[in-house]
C-alpha cells in the first residue's frame, strides 16, 4: 500500500518561507520521479515543481522560480519543497506526487496560506 504523508504547511505572511515535506512508504522511493502540485480555490491543479528519480534534473513554473527549491532524499523516502519569499497567490493547497510510467500516486495535499 502507498502512502505519501506531507507536512510543513501553514499560516505565513507575506515575504515568509514554509518548507513542506512528503515521506512516501509502500514504494521504491528511488525509481519514481517526485513533484509538488498546488491548487487554489476555483482554478485547476497545477505543477509547482518536479525533480527527477536520482534528483539530477529539476524543473519548476515560472511564477516559482528563483523562489522556491525542489529536494528529496532517497536514504530517508522523503521529498521536499523550500519555499521562500511567499507572495498571497502562493496560497493553495499543495500535494506531492510520485510519477513512474503509467503509476502515479498523490499526497492528501497541505494547506499553505500567504496573508498578513
Amino acid at each position: 500500500q502507498v502512502r505519501l504523508v506531507e507536512s510543513g504547511g501553514g499560516l505565513v505572511q507575506p515575504g515568509g518561507s514554509l518548507r513542506l515535506s512528503c515521506a512516501a512508504s509502500g514504494v521504491t522511493f528511488s525509481t519514481y520521479a517526485t513533484s509538488w502540485y498546488r491548487q487554489a480555490p476555483g482554478k485547476e491543479r497545477e505543477l509547482v515543481a518536479a525533480i527527477t528519480s536520482a534528483g539530477g534534473n529539476t524543473n519548476y513554473a515560472d511564477s516559482v522560480k528563483g523562489r522556491f527549491t525542489i529536494s528529496r532524499d532517497n536514504a530517508k523516502n522523503t521529498m521536499y519543497l523550500q519555499m521562500n519569499n511567499l507572495k498571497p497567490e502562493d496560497t493553495a493547497v499543495y500535494y506531492c506526487n510520485l510519477s513512474r510510467d503509467s503509476r502515479r500516486y498523490w499526497g492528501q495535499g497541505t494547506q499553505v496560506t500567504v496573508s498578513s
